[in-house]
């Protein structure tokens, strides 16, 4: 036999693959639409665990492992048929269709927000791009802004959670964990720092600089460029602008935007100070009840899987089944919980997707915990 006989077996085993995985499939929509005339779940982990004990226990040993993974597809594959013919009528589903009815679909022009820090913060600046003219209040801590939201201080809040440049913003991440919320929109900031000071300060003046950790860590190169001068993180850029224009001391600068030099009276001794150009700091908008508004293309969920092997595997699984294009994940270890992670996901596929519904309805059926965090787009 050459390799053309070969392939010519294998393609008649695959005929027959193909056949029998249309006969299943059938068979699996009789049961799917046997289960809904009965208000049965699609999800019985009784049968699926069976049904994989009984194919490990029928393979040779170099082959188990291999067809359970393949049945388990298998079942998801068709636990995704039962649920498409029963529909979609879990809490997350209902949810989405409730507040795409009665959200309106003009984002509002002038309303309260809460952001962290103070005047001239880059959060002021997403907040700014995010509607047209915001009432702003500024609070001490990111905690704060999600307390405002919650309390109904303010309508909505704008807090960064990630840039470009130094990775995911660790502190909000833990906040999500605790507070209640819904994302709305959005937005991209540049970030430019420059080194600011007050009138009449030289580069050789300076023994102290002023600002953000984060903020800090992008301009590593440049401040290792000043030898013998202490740098000290604070809460925000902003807030370090106004501490240098406020302080008695004439031997102090600051790391932050351009925008604080009329807010505060300093002077630029140098701009874009940053290590690389191209840095960006994405912003979300959130706000205490579900709103999606028009053009939502992007959904953004949180879920913590049991502690069991391949659970990972089977979720993500899941996304390629439906063809939804997953743009990001995280995972954050929950406090208090051994060995616990939650996992953070963004969704890149419109809100109005019959995939997108099913796949929420199917993992918040099956996932230990499920929190969904909004539909949303990115102001540009």
């Amino acid at each position: 036999m050459d390799l053309s006989d070969y392939r010519g077996r294998l393609n008649e085993v695959d005929d027959e693959i193909l056949k029998l995985f249309q006969e299943r499939m059938d068979i699996v929509s009789e049961i799917g639409l046997y289960k809904k005339e009965r208000n049965m779940p699609v999800l019985d982990n009784n049968r699926e665990r069976e049904i994989l004990n009984n194919v490990a226990n029928r393979m040779p040993e170099e082959l188990k492992g291999d067809a359970v993974t393949l049945y388990s597809l298998l079942l998801n594959i068709s636990r995704n048929r039962q649920s498409a013919l029963i529909g979609f009528n879990t809490p997350v589903s209902m949810a989405i269709q409730k507040a795409l009815k009665e959200t309106d679909p003009i984002f509002p022009k002038g309303p309260t927000v809460a952001c962290q820090g103070v005047e001239g913060a880059y959060s002021q600046t997403a907040a700014e791009r995010l509607f047209r003219i915001p009432q702003i209040s500024f609070y001490h801590s990111f905690e704060a802004v999600f307390k405002a939201i919650e309390k109904g201080e303010c309508k909505y809040g704008v807090i960064p959670i990630e840039n470009s440049t130094a990775g995911s913003v660790n502190a909000v991440y833990n906040l999500i964990l605790k507070h209640h919320f819904y994302i709305v929109r959005s937005v991209r900031v540049k970030v430019d720092h420059s080194l600011v000071a007050k009138p009449g300060t030289k580069m050789e003046d300076i023994h102290e600089i002023f600002s953000h950790e984060k903020a800090i860590n992008q301009c590593a190169g440049f401040l290792s460029r000043m030898p013998g001068v202490a740098v000290t993180s604070c809460a925000n850029t902003a807030t370090a602008a106004k501490m240098v224009a406020t302080s008695e001391r004439q031997d102090v600068a600051a790391l932050s935007s351009r925008q604080t030099l009329k807010l505060y009276g300093l002077e630029c001794l140098a701009e874009a100070v940053q290590d690389n150009g191209d840095n960006y700091t994405t912003f979300i908008c959130i706000t205490k009840d579900l709103e999606i508004y028009p053009g939502a293309d992007r959904t953004s969920i949180m879920l913590t899987l049991p502690h069991t092997m391949g659970s990972l595997y089977k979720t993500l699984a899941r996304f390629y089944a439906l063809d939804v294009n997953l743009v990001k994940i995280e995972s954050r270890r929950i406090p208090k919980r051994n060995f616990e992670y939650m996992f953070y996901f963004d969704i890149e596929t419109s809100v109005y997707a019959p995939e997108l519904l099913q796949l929420l309805s199917e993992l918040s059926n099956v996932c230990d915990e499920f929190r969904y965090l909004g539909s949303y787009n990115e102001v540009i």
